[in-house]
């Protein structure tokens, strides 16, 4: 087959492929990213790029306008190349990292206990994994010939009173050379085991005194995003931080489609590949970052989901989304980091956190751990909200904790003009209530293009509170206003007209999104409620709530609770903690105890599979509506609705 040339635009990259290779592929290839939230199946619609020269077989569907065909736009994943071409990715196909990397002011700071490097010293905690002890060795001679490890051996027991020792088989190799090149002075990394009966192993050694230079990497392998620090093992510093979007986004926006696609010839293998070369491309970023040596990295420490977890070591996932659902395992050993395939030295061990079930993975064990929850006597609610919503409840007495398909509106997916939270994203928004006249808010106060998962929620939370969609998601259609209309049968606002949008559109909100955005809310809700009745609870029971993610650092309170996505309760009771499983992951790097908890931890998670327990859809079916069918769940909002009326 002929050798055809394909350009993209803006970013001026250009590949040579294969007649007939799909267009999506070729921009994969090419290192262009576009937007593909179905795996490529064709029913999002996200993936539309501007044929501005030759031809494409296919590409043609329902998701695009007349308009939009007349001038050229196809869907990337269902365009073959048929020709050399120029192709234009338009802003709101591309991705933008840059704002994943502004660390967010959440509106509040949790509690979370032994984060402080000193009370975890005064405590005597601060042990982390991988500790560094300098030796300055006895030279051998004709009258002390003891073998090199002996030496060792006994300078750390004698100056340092280790005990308990054993040496990897890599070490023992360099040893003998190291020794005479270094004088005999050398530096000994040392890995605690998790549980005091284990062996001290010696699994590197460095010439001359490195003590001051002992780091560890946490990552946090998101379905999204995965994000990375480089920690000090010293003085317990961040020193650098990064986020980028998982590579496997392309074949599948949650983890059911990623299981799909991996159960294809070759999928399990991209999947894994590609999930391992964005944390190889992290690590890259915030070792640069930090100016740190690879080699002065001991360990690293990673929490993701349970598919997120079994795709990156490598283990099929085929039977997380299958009756019974169960996971390939629950504990995964430590490992040579390298045999994963990430590119750090060979004796860095990779720490992978636990898993409960194949929906409650080792990110929610790691946020329990670092939020401290699992440890406190408050009786809280800790929520994930993502495309995969986790929900633990418990203290330090016992934890219940559920996982529910909240599906990707929270992440701008499943909304016709929605996107991820990147510049030109709708993020605020406010509404004269008398000309029915929006006022957006953009991330970087651009031109809008989309709207993010915070900004639907706003949207959709003042919209109602106003009167002008009703408790079941409908328009009012007597308003008299140009921006509530009729567009292909369903009825639609526009945010942002198409001569002030950042896109070659309008921006509107449909009632098939706020259908959307009200399915996954009511998945949410009626998952805190169902596991609070299964425990013979109910809201008033709870002393906080902890919201994790990076969703949670952005969403208005208020505007959760008039949803429903969130129970009515004080505000003073909400924390944000951010990214829960980067946090358990750094906790993990800092000290050891970390470690031996979580085993104590998990086996106090109860778990409870919502699609057995038949009061979720009770109470799931009550929620699909905003924000409740029982407004009296939600005082402070009806008295407010009240209060509109009476001033109507």
């Amino acid at each position: 087959m002929a050798e055809l040339t394909v350009r993209f635009l803006p970013h001026e990259k250009e590949i040579s492929v294969k007649e007939g290779t799909s267009l999506i592929r070729a921009a994969m290839e090419a290192g262009v990213h576009v937007n593909a939230s179905c795996g490529g199946e064709g029913v999002c619609g996200k993936c539309r790029v501007l044929i501005e020269e030759g031809e494409v077989d296919g590409g043609i569907t329902e998701k695009l306008s007349p308009e939009d065909i007349e001038k050229g736009y196809r869907l990337a994943c269902l365009s073959q190349v048929k020709s050399d071409l120029v192709v234009r990715i338009p802003v709101e196909s591309a991705i933008d990292t840059s704002v994943l990397n502004k660390m967010a002011t959440p509106r509040k700071t949790a509690r979370i206990k032994e984060r402080n490097l000193e009370d975890l010293k005064e405590k005597g905690l601060f042990v982390p994994p991988v500790e560094k002890k300098y030796l300055e060795l006895v030279e051998p001679s004709a009258d002390d010939n003891l073998a090199d490890v002996s030496r060792i051996v006994n300078a750390l027991r004698k100056d340092h009173g280790e005990h308990r020792l054993s040496f990897d088989m890599s070490v023992i190799r360099k040893i003998p050379d190291l020794l005479r090149k270094a004088d005999f002075k050398v530096t000994v990394n040392i890995a605690r085991p998790v549980r005091g009966e284990g062996k001290n192993r010696i699994i590197n050694i460095e010439a001359g005194d490195t003590t001051d230079h002992n780091y560890a990497i946490a990552v946090d392998i998101g379905t999204t995003t995965v994000y990375g620090q480089m920690i000090d093992l010293v003085t317990g510093d961040v020193l650098a931080q990064y986020g980028d979007f998982n590579a496997q986004i392309s074949y599948g926006e949650d983890v059911i489609s990623r299981i799909m696609y991996a159960e294809k010839a070759g999928g399990m293998k991209t999947l894994n590949e590609k999930v391992v070369g964005t944390i190889n491309q992290v690590i890259e970023k915030i070792t640069k970052k930090s100016k740190i040596d690879p080699d002065e990295i001991s360990t690293i420490t990673l929490a993701g989901n349970t598919t997120m977890t079994q795709l990156f070591m490598n283990v099929n996932p085929r039977f997380i989304r299958r009756a019974p659902y169960v996971p390939a395992a629950i504990l995964y050993p430590p490992v040579k980091a390298c045999s994963l395939g990430l590119n750090l030295p060979d004796h860095v061990a990779a720490l992978v956190y636990p898993q409960v079930s194949s929906y409650v993975g080792g990110d929610i064990v790691a946020g329990v751990m670092g939020s401290g929850m699992g440890h406190d006597d408050e009786l809280t609610l800790y929520m994930d909200i993502g495309t995969n919503a986790e929900i633990v409840i418990g203290n330090k007495d016992w934890l219940v904790c559920a996982a529910c398909s909240a599906g990707p509106a929270f992440e701008g997916g499943g909304i016709k003009m929605g996107m991820r939270a990147a510049k030109g994203a709708i993020e605020d928004f406010s509404i004269d209530p008398v000309t029915l006249e929006p006022m957006n808010i953009t991330i970087g106060n651009v031109r809008p293009k989309g709207i993010c998962g915070s900004g639907l929620i706003t949207i959709v939370a003042t919209l109602f509170e106003l009167g002008i969609i009703s408790n079941n998601g409908k328009f009012d259609r007597d308003l008299g206003t140009p921006r509530i209309r009729e567009t292909r049968g369903v009825y639609e606002y526009v945010l942002a007209w198409e001569d002030v949008s950042g896109i070659d559109r309008d921006i509107v909100l449909t009632e098939i999104d706020i259908d959307n955005l009200i399915r996954a809310k009511g998945a949410m809700y009626s998952g805190c409620m169902t596991l609070l009745k299964e425990v013979g609870l109910d809201i008033q029971a709870l002393d906080r709530i902890i919201l994790a993610g990076g969703f949670g650092s952005f969403v208005d309170l208020e505007k959760c609770m008039v949803i429903g996505l969130l129970p009515e309760i004080d505000h003073e009771k909400v924390t944000f903690i951010g990214n829960g499983s980067l946090l358990g992951a750094r906790m993990s790097s800092l000290t050891n105890r970390i470690r031996l908890d979580v085993g104590d931890t998990l086996s106090r998670m109860t778990n409870f599979e919502f699609s057995e327990t038949v009061s979720f859809m009770d109470n799931y079916i009550a929620a699909l509506f905003l924000p409740h069918t029982d407004l009296n769940l939600f005082p402070k909002l009806k008295n407010r609705m009240a209060e509109r009326k009476k001033n109507l």
